[in-house]
Order: C-alpha cells, then sequence, then structure tokens
C-alpha cells in the first residue's frame, strides 16, 4: 500500500510473523516490514535472551495494563498515520480485542476501545478505505464494534462513551418502562453533524420476562466507508445505527436525518446483514419520508440485523412527470392491448381463412396476451413493493414479469421465424396442430426456461431481486442479462429477417413458385416486424442506458414513454393499419348500424 516501517525492527521473531520492535512499545507496523501477531498483545512474549517475558504493550517498568483497558496501546495507535496497512490492522486489533478481551467491559474500556475505532473512523481519512486489500474490513469492523459495546456493563441503569465519530448508549430496560429511546447528535464532517433517533416501542418492551440491557451504537461515517468496496450505486444517506438488544424485542423504529437533502431521488431503509456482509432492504420498511429525514420501522434480529440506515439511489429518480407518463401510459397500453384482442376476436374467422393468415394472427394474440399480462404484473410488482409486503411476493411478481416480457420478445421471434418459412420453405406444408406447438415451445417454452432458471441460480444467494424494486438485480448478479440478452438477440434476429425479406421479395418472380397471395401476406406480416422490431428494440435500448447513466432522467422518461406505450403500437401497427383487418371490420358493421357506428 506504499506504506513503510514506522520504527526499525529487530529480528526477533515469536511465532511466524510477529517481530519485538528495539524500544519494546506496540507499534502498527504494514505489509512493507511486517505483520503483528496481535495475539501478542494477551500473552508474554519472548525477545532477546535476558528480557525476560513482557507483553507488547508493557510500559517502561515492565508492567502490563493493556488486559484492564488497553490504554498503553492508544498513544501509539493515535500517533499512527490512518493508512491502509494500519486500518486493515487496527480493524484485526479490535476484531482480537472483542473476541478474546470482550468479559467485564466497563467504562474504561469501552473508551479505549472507542478511541481505537474513532481513529480509523474520521471523515479525513475514508478515502484511504478504498485501497485496504480485505474488501470486508468495514463490515469486520462493524460486527467487532457491535458484539463488544454489546458486553458493556451498566452503572446506575445506564452508561454513555462519546467520540467524535462513534457514540456507545445503553439503558436498563424492563416491561414496565414506558418506551425507551437514544438520541445521536455527531461530527459528520467539518461542515456539520447529523442526527439519529432509535426508539424501542412500549408495546415492544412489553414482551421481556425481565430486566435487560439496551445498547446503541451511532457511526455518522461509516456508511461513506462501507460503500468504497460496493459496487451498488444506492449510497447511505444518513449515520449507521446498531442496536444490541434482547432477543423478545423485534421491531424498533429508527429516524435518519438525511446528509444529502435532494428531493429527486428516493430514500430507502435497509439493514445490514451479517451474515451476507450487505444492505438488504427485507429488514425494514419506510414509515414516512420528507426532504430532511426518514423514519423507518426495522426488524432486530441478533445474528442477522443489527444495523440499520437509509440508502438514497439515485437509479430510480424520484420525479412528479416520469411517474404520471408511466401511469398514464400503462394505463393506455392496457386499454390498447384488450381493444386489440377484441378486434382479432371479431375479426377472426374473417382474416385466418389460410394458414399463413392463421399463424400470424395466432402470434400476434399472443404477442397482445403477453404484454398485457406484463403491464398489469408491473402495477402488481409495484404496489406489492411500495406496501412493503413480504420478500415472496415480490420474487413471484418478478419472476412472472420477467417470463412474460420474454415471451413477448419469443413470439416475436416466432412471427420472424414464420417470415422465413413462408419465404424459404415454400413447399414444405406444415399443419396447425405442428405449428401451434411449435409456436407455444419457442413462444412460452423458451422464456419458461430462462426464467426459471435464473431465480433457481440467483434466488439461494440473495441476488435475484434489485435493491428498490421487484424487479431483476444487475449490481451484484447482472441477473437482468438473463433478459437483456435474449431480448435484444431476438431483436437483431428479426432485423435480419427484415433485410432477407426485402432481398427475397426484390428478386422473386411467379416461376420461383412463390404464390402472389403468400408474397403479399409474407410483406404485410414483415411490415408489422418491420415496424414492430425497431421499437422494441429502442425501447429496451433505452432501458440499459438508464442502468448505465442511472442518473439521467432523460434517459428514463424516455425509456418510459416507450415502455408505457408499446401496447399501442401493437394496436396500431399490428391490427389497425392491416388492411384485411380494417375490410373484416367493415364487414361486419354492415350487418349491423350499431356495430358499424362503434367500430368508426
Amino acid at each position: 500500500n506504499g506504506a513503510i516501517c514506522i520504527q526499525p525492527c529487530s529480528p526477533s521473531f515469536h511465532g511466524e510473523t510477529s517481530f519485538v520492535c528495539e524500544d519494546r512499545k506496540w507499534q502498527i507496523f504494514t505489509d512493507a516490514c511486517a505483520s503483528l501477531d496481535i495475539q501478542s498483545l494477551f500473552q508474554p512474549m519472548h525477545g532477546k535472551p535476558g528480557d525476560g517475558a513482557k507483553y507488547i504493550g508493557a510500559d517502561d517498568h515492565g508492567n502490563s495494563n493493556c488486559q484492564a483497558d488497553f490504554s498503553c496501546i492508544i498513544p501509539d495507535i493515535l500517533s499512527s498515520p490512518a493508512i491502509p496497512g494500519n486500518i486493515a490492522d487496527i480493524v484485526e486489533l479490535l476484531k482480537k480485542i472483542s473476541l478474546l478481551l470482550s468479559e467485564n467491559v466497563n467504562r474504561e474500556k469501552m473508551q479505549s476501545y472507542s478511541r481505537i475505532a474513532n481513529h480509523i473512523l474520521n471523515s479525513s481519512i475514508i478515502s484511504n478505505w478504498a485501497f485496504v486489500r480485505d474488501r470486508n474490513a468495514s463490515s469486520i469492523l462493524l460486527d467487532s464494534v457491535n458484539f463488544f459495546a454489546g458486553k458493556l456493563l451498566l452503572r446506575n441503569g445506564s452508561e454513555s462513551v462519546q467520540e467524535h465519530f462513534i457514540s456507545t448508549k445503553g439503558y436498563s430496560i424492563h416491561k414496565n418502562t414506558s418506551g425507551k429511546s437514544f438520541d445521536f447528535s455527531m461530527e459528520f464532517n467539518n461542515t456539520g453533524t447529523i442526527t439519529g433517533h432509535v426508539v424501542i416501542p412500549e408495546e415492544e418492551l412489553l414482551k421481556l420476562p425481565k430486566t435487560s440491557k439496551a445498547i446503541s451504537i451511532a457511526f455518522p461515517t461509516l456508511g461513506a466507508i462501507i460503500e468504497t468496496s460496493r459496487l451498488d450505486p444506492g449510497f447511505v444517506n444518513g449515520m449507521v445505527l446498531s442496536v444490541s438488544l434482547p432477543e423478545e424485542l423485534r421491531h424498533i423504529v429508527f429516524t435518519f436525518e438525511k446528509v444529502n437533502k435532494l428531493e429527486n431521488v428516493q430514500a430507502q431503509c435497509v439493514g445490514w446483514h451479517s451474515a451476507e456482509r450487505r444492505w438488504d432492504n427485507r429488514a425494514c420498511r419506510v414509515k414516512s419520508d420528507n426532504i430532511s429525514s426518514v423514519v423507518c420501522i426495522c426488524r432486530h434480529h441478533r445474528r442477522t440485523f443489527k444495523s440499520f440506515s437509509i440508502l438514497m439511489s439515485p437509479s430510480v429518480p424520484r420525479n412528479a412527470v416520469l411517474d404520471y407518463i408511466t401511469r398514464v401510459g400503462l394505463g393506455f397500453s392496457i386499454f390498447s392491448l384488450i381493444l386489440c384482442l377484441i378486434i382479432e376476436a371479431v375479426v377472426w374467422h374473417h382474416v385466418t381463412k389460410t394458414e399463413i393468415t392463421y399463424m400470424r394472427h395466432f402470434c400476434l394474440v399472443n404477442i397482445a396476451t403477453s404484454l398485457l399480462i406484463a403491464d398489469i404484473l408491473f402495477i402488481l410488482a409495484a404496489i406489492v413493493h411500495n406496501t412493503a409486503l413480504n420478500y415472496q411476493l415480490c420474487v413471484a411478481a418478478t419472476f412472472f414479469l420477467h417470463f412474460f416480457y420474454l415471451a413477448l420478445f419469443f413470439w416475436m421471434f416466432t412471427l420472424g421465424l414464420l417470415i422465413l418459412y413462408g419465404l424459404l420453405l415454400v413447399f414444405f406444408k406444415i399443419t396447425r396442430s405442428v405449428f401451434i406447438a411449435t409456436a407455444f415451445s419457442i413462444g412460452y417454452g423458451c422464456p419458461l426456461v430462462i426464467s426459471s432458471l435464473t431465480v433457481a441460480i440467483t434466488e439461494p444467494k440473495n441476488g435475484y431481486l434489485r435493491s428498490g424494486a421487484c424487479w431483476l438485480n444487475w449490481y451484484e448478479t447482472k441477473a437482468l442479462l438473463a433478459f437483456v440478452v435474449p431480448a435484444l438477440s431476438i431483436i437483431v434476429v428479426n432485423v435480419v429477417v427484415v433485410v432477407v425479406v426485402v432481398v427475397k421479395t426484390g428478386r422473386s418472380t411467379v416461376g420461383e413458385g412463390c404464390k402472389s397471395q403468400d408474397l403479399s401476406n409474407m410483406i404485410r406480416i414483415s411490415k408489422n416486424i418491420a415496424l414492430l422490431t425497431p421499437l422494441l428494440g429502442l425501447t429496451w435500448g433505452f432501458g440499459l442506458a438508464t442502468i448505465v447513466d442511472s442518473r439521467s432522467l432523460a434517459f428514463h422518461v424516455t425509456f418510459a414513454l416507450l415502455n408505457a406505450f408499446q401496447g399501442f403500437f401493437i394496436l396500431l401497427f399490428g391490427t389497425l393499419l392491416d388492411r384485411k383487418t380494417r375490410e373484416a371490420l367493415r364487414m361486419n358493421c354492415l350487418s349491423s348500424k350499431r356495430k358499424c357506428s362503434l367500430a368508426k
């Protein structure tokens, strides 16, 4: 990490990797010299012959009080620069202390522990964490502090240990307590402070069988430190608040002041999953959200969810125009698709007299049906997410949404294959039953295989859903590729089909065996493909652009417009602009003046 040894070291080794410095004072060394054996803090070391047994951290007289409150090592730690190598060593030190010296944690021990942690939580050295080799170092630090602070002994029913960048408070609680709260106001950077509030509701305290203790720890900078090892663009927008509570207490209320008070982004309440080392939105739900603060109700679990915060995700801009376009566009799309299916039902017997036209309208009906169900599921998925319903419902909604959006594209692919069949396999005829079986295998069978494999591979690792929405994950597992790759591949194939049609029809003659009526039908189908494929390709092209540049409101608005009006495009280009369909509608109009006026 570009660091150097602080002092010259003698080659007197204890164990495999530790060494003794000549002045006998505990130092932090980086990989450029060697790694300090933290275990030596807790047991005698044998240095040069005649030195006698000493502890690392002993004073000049050989007396060791490090096991009491670690005070002797603090001056050397605080005087060492918080460079990446030193940060890693301090994290390791705090981990070992929490595991080996967490008995009888009194105020003095907690103060010394907090001073050591505070040194590497300073807001001025956050950027140094990006170069720490162990990407889980910040998570290890959080778990170590939570574990050690949870052992804090309370004097007279309460305790408080305050540093600039870490604060610990504890209270004695029992079921007759009328609610208990922790209030924190801490320095975030040189420009100001940030606040946090933890409340244990009275109804939760009634669950306590006996008097217990509640500990809360506040970290104003740890959220930013955790971000340095994560790829997700959603970033922590408040302090990290940890709690150590009895197992009976499950639902806790947190109030987070926002660091960045922006109107166009949505806050998300999250809990830190200790086992998986990631933020998990399943642990919390938003109770209220305004421009300055967020109130969260979170589920506490002693083994998994002990730390909580809020994320601000720029990947989903909060914009009234965007919401309006999505709602109106989806409603219009659903109406258009229902109208398309009604028209197809009315004219079905008139437009499916030949095998080619039957296959064409069969594909069009399934395209409209797939998109209609996908649009309805899109609305249901938003409701499931926004009302904080259970995780399984969100997974189910995402699975079917993925399936039916894929079905839309695979039926477009089937339509493209139908064109190639009509143009290139002139003398090879297939029956309707064979076509239907083949079409269903492609149109619904392939999406079922892809969507099932996606959920089976990513869901066990909790990488199926993206953070903040009932849709496929992108940043951690790239599950979204299971939709993007097939969809864009089909678009490319269909573009090639259109080119083949243009070339083939330009060279076709009656002598080549292509019937004029079939040729006319192929050209009509090709027009559908030629119009719908670029629209679908353009739509999901902008969908990819929203991932590449997630903060661009223009990309989100364009994608919402194109995506929301896909149903209208299918009605227009697949049904209303088709000459045969319009003629069939006119024929139905002749049978009834009422039907005629309605059709007009």
